[in-house]
């Protein structure tokens, strides 16, 4: 499948995103760039005719779409990426806004050898002074903004919303977790991964998208997934005293059912993989950062 060396291969996985995933394809075709790219909308099971608009459209020939029964953000991602056919991939909400020449700006540090993996800075669509650059994380293992810096700078967390990643990269540490079966902390363990694995994740502060921030998830969030999500990349990635501080967080639910769900799934055998391939510990990661967990 994989052939061009210098195209981008931008990746939007859907669910129920109602008017905005023309928008965003009218946004992005709209913007001028000197980089060739593809686009890849991966479809999970929307109910509310969010892309039927292709059919119709003049876009339909631009865009490779893939339609899915359901398997979740990260596998969505996944399939999205082994279907693309570029050194660099691109994933993307379907609810952004660009800005001239963003993929060639994104793509400068990564071809330059100064990083794997780069995010652009993200302010709120309905208020732009609101922006975030790049994430890290706080004591209860919450997303935490950072404030603008000058220059590309490394961060701990690479938010899911917008990230160009080399394509051997992604492959190499497995892209994102298909033992998360929902929503949540999806963009978190890649980005812990990354790192242990001795891969680089920056913010180039000098690209700014817009994305527009929802108050509610236009499909059900389901807290036995999200909790489950959390424990799972917890046994993937910590040691011992961080995963039971995990199970600590664990507080609408039981967290014995969630962990004993999490043993049954095979995450031991992953873990002692993921081991392996490691470069830094989870220990490492957390200094390195200032991350009190």
């Amino acid at each position: 499948m994989h052939k061009d060396h210098s195209k981008v291969s931008i990746i939007f996985p859907v669910k129920n995103e109602g008017s905005n995933v023309e928008k965003t394809l009218d946004s992005l075709f709209s913007t001028v760039t000197k980089t060739e790219y593809e686009v890849i909308i991966v479809d999970d099971a929307s109910e509310d005719g969010c892309c039927d608009f292709l059919e119709h459209s003049p876009l339909k020939n631009k865009v490779k779409f893939i339609r899915t029964k359901g398997v979740g953000p990260s596998i969505a991602r996944n399939m999205g990426a082994e279907n693309a056919t570029s050194d660099y991939l691109m994933f993307c909400d379907a609810h952004l806004t660009f800005q001239p020449f963003w993929i060639d700006k994104l793509l400068t540090p990564i071809a330059s050898n100064l990083t794997d993996v780069v995010c652009p800075a993200i302010a709120s669509m309905d208020d732009p002074k609101i922006v975030g650059y790049g994430q890290t994380l706080n004591s209860g293992l919450r997303i935490q903004w950072h404030k603008k810096k000058q220059w590309l700078f490394n961060t701990a967390i690479i938010p899911g919303g917008c990230f160009l990643i080399k394509r051997d990269v992604f492959f190499k540490v497995g892209g994102f977790e298909t033992g998360f079966k929902t929503w949540g902390h999806e963009d978190v363990e890649l980005s812990i991964k990354l790192w242990l694995f001795g891969y680089r994740c920056s913010c180039e502060p000098s690209v700014t998208i817009l994305h527009l921030f929802r108050k509610s998830h236009p499909y059900k969030v389901d807290y036995d997934g999200v909790y489950y999500n959390l424990l799972r990349m917890a046994y993937l990635h910590f040691d011992q005293e961080r995963i039971k501080k995990t199970k600590d967080l664990i507080i609408h639910r039981s967290p014995k059912k969630i962990e004993s769900s999490v043993l049954k799934d095979g995450v031991e055998k992953q873990r002692r993989h993921y081991l392996q391939k490691r470069a830094f510990n989870d220990e490492w990661y957390f200094k390195h950062f200032k991350i009190p967990f």
